[in-house]
């Protein structure tokens, strides 16, 4: 018999690599799909060798094509770190609508059920704490992060549409911040920064006062809050992520014991729109999904130091890439 065969888009980057490992040990085949414009090769190349994993090297903004049948689609591609959507603001836009539209598109053909991954920036810059999956959000649509976080809204307005005039079954995932191995070390944002600043014996550089905050939620139980979703027969938009919130200067202090380095938090400038709160109430992640996280910040800041710390050299001490964007 043969095994029921799964896509998932944006699979060499760092949540789509931990889904292909996932959706493998559950038995499925695997048909992995990435233009590497944040991806990496690297993330993926164990699975490479394997009869039920495949890959294709292709940009989901452009027509998407797979033969055979589809059971599920999972739709991951998408920078999703500031410095990357602020270099490449026009693919980070067609990537959320042009690529969702395709995805769409190859699940109705398919009869696939398909999950597309949103975010927590849909609530911008929050005025209500923490959010619910009710609130509509605080978005500046023409300020710097809006190409990211109305790409994402417009993704669910298009989700949502499938659903209800082409009866598509939809799932969509409002990821809060997540960390572990894999992240690119120098992507810009404030875990992978602060850990790759201890490294290399640099001050760790916090913006503004600190007093904003996150929370941080391990891979691994994002995965499973993924997988669970998927799995649910709930199609509207559900919180995923950690509720454990802390402010950046904690978080930095934290970062700074863990490591052992002797530098500072130092401040420079807040960047313009950037939430002041983020925290996800997961209440209905645990009614719909019966979902928590079980990994502790402690717990997973340490396998998360240990990946960054063994490192190869050149990418502990490289700058964050170049892109060379077409539009």
């Amino acid at each position: 018999m043969s095994k029921e065969r799964v896509l998932i888009t944006g699979a060499a980057g760092f949540l789509g690599s931990h889904l292909c490992d996932r959706f493998i040990k559950e038995g499925y085949h695997v048909i992995g799909m990435d233009n590497l414009i944040t991806g990496d090769m690297r993330n993926i190349e164990h699975l490479m060798p394997l009869p039920n994993f495949e890959f294709y090297h292709h940009d989901v903004s452009k027509y998407i094509h797979i033969p055979g049948e589809l059971k599920y689609i999972l739709h991951f591609a998408s920078p999703a770190s500031p410095i990357d959507y602020l270099k490449i603001p026009i693919q980070t836009l067609k990537v959320s609508s042009l690529g969702t539209h395709n995805a769409l598109g190859l699940a109705l053909a398919k009869k696939a059920r398909i999950l597309v991954a949103s975010t927590s920036e849909v609530y911008g810059d929050p005025l209500v704490h923490p959010q619910t999956e009710d609130y509509w959000g605080n978005v500046n649509p023409v300020g710097p992060r809006g190409c990211y976080d109305e790409a994402k809204r417009f993704m669910e307005a298009m989700t949502m549409a499938y659903h209800d005039a082409h009866n598509v079954e939809t799932r969509i995932v409002r990821i809060f911040n997540t960390y572990g191995p894999r992240m690119r070390l120098n992507d810009g944002r404030v875990l992978p920064a602060f850990i790759g600043q201890a490294i290399r014996g640099e001050d760790l550089t916090m913006f503004g006062d600190g007093s904003q905050t996150r929370a941080f939620c391990y891979v691994d139980d994002l995965v499973e809050g993924i997988y669970r979703l998927l799995k649910s027969d709930y199609h509207l938009p559900v919180n995923i992520g950690n509720p454990a919130e802390i402010t950046i200067k904690e978080f930095g202090e934290e970062i700074i014991k863990l490591t052992g380095t002797t530098q500072k938090l130092v401040s420079k400038p807040l960047p313009k729109d950037d939430p002041k709160q983020r925290k996800p109430d997961i209440t209905k992640a645990k009614a719909i999904l019966g979902w928590e996280p079980k990994v502790t910040r402690a717990e997973g800041l340490k396998i998360t130091y240990e990946y960054f710390k063994n490192l190869p050299k050149e990418l502990i001490y490289s700058e964050h890439r170049e892109f060379q964007p077409k539009v």
